[in-house]
């Protein structure tokens, strides 16, 4: 499966290569993620751990998961945080193949509802700030 996706000169992944592959062959992806799933699961628990045995912890841990819903990782989190935005403009956001992509995931609507925090991100980079600054203030609160 390397044979275009791996880069001869740098030996490293192209993200778009491996992309078209998986997502246009249901087993790959399948394969794909039976492998990296348990692997980035363990990696961020133990970095959880690590956070946890600092003399001064962190109140708040943040971490981004493209398939939380759909994996069943939201159960390992205290609080979810969904921001969304319209297909069309995620596409403009994305060189990913992102239809084939977005098809597995469940709708935004069922994420917002299942999510303690939502926004829909269509403005600034400065209003997505001060949507996550409230967030932040609002988790070290309490």
């Amino acid at each position: 499966m390397g044979h275009g996706i791996v880069s001869p000169e740098d030996g490293e992944i192209d993200r778009g290569a491996l992309a078209t592959v998986v997502f246009n062959d249901r087993d790959a992806l399948t394969w794909l993620e039976e492998l990296l799933h348990p692997l980035v699961s363990a990696e961020y628990l133990q970095w959880r751990e690590q956070l946890a045995g600092l003399p001064d912890a962190p109140r708040v841990s943040v971490t981004e998961v493209p398939l939380l819903y759909e994996t069943g990782g939201d159960e390992r989190f205290d609080k979810v945080v969904v921001i969304t935005a319209p297909a069309k403009l995620r596409r403009s956001r994305s060189d990913l193949a992102t239809d084939e992509r977005e098809s597995r995931f469940i709708p935004d609507k069922e994420k917002i509802a299942r999510a303690d925090y939502s926004y829909k991100n269509t403005g600034s980079v400065e209003e997505l700030d001060a949507f996550v600054k409230s967030v932040m203030a609002e988790l070290t609160e309490s």
